[in-house]
């Protein structure tokens, strides 16, 4: 879906929450749980009528984070549902200091910061290889139909190319596409394909799988130029990061 209008601007009817400041972090195991506020809430007073974002930072297998956001918790999951690949006792490093929560598989690390603006990181033996900034994901609310959506948008750097995401009938490179992942019986030569698959790679060796079975719409430097922007309707996003570092690994 398209959320920008320009580069200042929202579409309308569209209301955008984005997480802003870390809260609160906890070690669930394995796992990492942020709770991060839409807004400054170092002050108790300005704690009150604030919803919050839960995010979970998991790893399924060596080298694969996964990031679940959520604003509402306990929606019906109507499913069909697909079991991933999941192995036991994945050996992940947790660090939880006053400047940043981090959880690391293998050589990739997902690093968010604590302080006044979000900041969401990917790295690579500590080079950092995407991630996303205030602003750049959330909860949409559109008036438009009453529903509503979550969204991320990761970072592509200068000569980054984005692959995948299925049968295309389109250029193979597909920055600059607007991919709907939804089957459709449309025939060849067309926008609409029978094959579609919520998983892109790109030539600096990671890829992304967005975990879910309906639609999922991907703005792939086309709604911002330096962003691989996807949504899904509802009140949770998951997705996994997954490194090469070679495309093959992927």
């Amino acid at each position: 879906m398209k959320i920008s209008d320009g580069n200042w601007m929202t579409q309308p009817g569209l209301n955008l929450i984005h997480p802003v400041q870390v809260f609160d972090v906890e070690q669930h195991g394995n796992e990492l749980v942020v709770y991060v506020a839409p807004r400054d809430v170092r002050e108790r007073t300005w704690q009150l009528d604030t919803p919050m974002f839960t995010i979970r930072f998991f790893s399924p297998q060596e080298g694969v984070v996964g990031v679940r956001i959520e604003h509402f918790q306990g929606a019906l999951e109507k499913g069909p549902h697909y079991p991933l690949n999941v192995l036991k006792d994945v050996k992940v490093h947790i660090q939880n200091t006053a400047e940043f929560a981090e959880l690391k598989s293998g050589n990739l690390s997902v690093r968010v910061t604590k302080g006044e603006f979000w900041s969401l990181d990917f790295l690579r033996n500590g080079v950092r290889i995407t991630g996303s900034q205030l602003k750049n994901n959330g909860y949409v609310q559109d008036s438009n139909d009453n529903r509503n959506y979550m969204f991320e948008r990761l970072d592509l750097g200068v000569g980054e190319t984005v692959y995948g995401l299925g049968e295309r009938f389109t250029a193979l490179v597909r920055n600059g596409q607007n991919v709907e992942t939804w089957n459709r019986d449309g025939g060849t030569s067309t926008e609409q394909s029978y094959k579609n698959i919520p998983f892109y790679l790109t030539n600096r060796g990671y890829g992304v799988l967005v975990n879910h079975p309906q639609n999922v719409s991907f703005e792939i430097g086309s709604e911002k130029v330096s962003k691989v922007q996807f949504s899904v309707e509802g009140e949770h996003l998951e997705y996994f990061v997954i490194d090469g570092p070679t495309r093959k690994r992927c």
